[in-house]
């Protein structure tokens, strides 16, 4: 009998790469995200290549019934892989946006994950068996600004998750990508032109990564050298610099 994964927001970029990563491992889906006509468009793509049979959830995972709707549909199914990769950013400074943005950015990143995780941990933890990946950012190791703080949430739950279940078989990891070629930053409006080349990630492939990192017990996984280095950079050069960095970073995205 095949095993379900629910990945939020499937229909593109790294929630996408996920899909036809767990499709390929003989996985059923649960595509979950606000499109329908795309997660239909997913869904069908993923039968024909894959043979693989996929759910869709059409959910703003911003609002509470969007939410609890997926919630519902945890409590009633056995939920092998959950990937919880929707996402999106605020192009402001904080003090310059739309608290009711900001409180999205929060339900989105944060509360939902959080709650879904709560949902899915009790039945991995009765079968001992199960993998949570959170798609957080390295943006979660600097300071730039309420993404950067919602993203830490999430790697610093997963990492607490990971200990907490070590004496079982139950994987949790966080995924932190840094710029990789999605549609994040176009639907952000951020400036990307000044971006070396070398400094972009391959959605495929640090899937692919974060997969085996996963499976291989790893509480972070970090995909790409560049990045490696640049959180082992962080990690430690003094704190008011990585502030200042972060905080500049921003600021040329706008």
């Amino acid at each position: 009998m095949k095993k379900w994964a629910l990945v939020t927001g499937a229909t593109a970029g790294i929630g996408e790469s996920f899909t036809r990563l767990l499709a390929a491992q003989g996985f059923n889906l649960v595509l979950v995200a606000r499109d329908e006509a795309r997660l239909h468009e997913r869904a069908q793509g993923l039968k024909d290549k894959f043979g693989t049979e996929s759910l869709v959830i059409v959910a703003d995972l911003a609002t509470e019934s969007g939410c609890a709707i997926v919630e519902e549909f945890i409590k009633s199914n056995e939920i092998e892989v959950l990937i919880n990769n929707a996402g999106f950013g605020i192009n402001k400074a904080f003090t310059m946006s739309d608290l009711a943005k900001e409180e999205e950015v929060l339900k989105v990143l944060v509360r939902t994950p959080m709650r879904l995780m709560h949902v899915v941990l009790p039945g991995m933890k009765e079968r001992n068996s199960g993998t949570v990946i959170n798609v957080s950012s390295v943006a979660s190791f600097i300071a730039g600004g309420a993404y950067s703080a919602s993203k830490a949430y999430l790697t610093v739950l997963s990492e607490s998750l990971h200990t907490e279940l070590a004496a079982t078989k139950i994987k949790v990891s966080a995924l932190c990508p840094g710029f990789t070629r999605t549609e994040f930053h176009q639907r952000g409006r951020m400036k990307m032109a000044g971006l070396p080349e070398f400094m972009w990630l391959n959605s495929d492939q640090l899937v692919a990564k974060a997969w085996k990192d996963a499976q291989a017990g790893k509480a972070v996984s970090i995909p790409g050298w560049q990045y490696k280095l640049l959180v082992g950079f962080i990690s430690l050069v003094p704190r008011p610099l990585v502030r200042r960095v972060g905080m500049n970073l921003r600021v040329k995205q706008r």
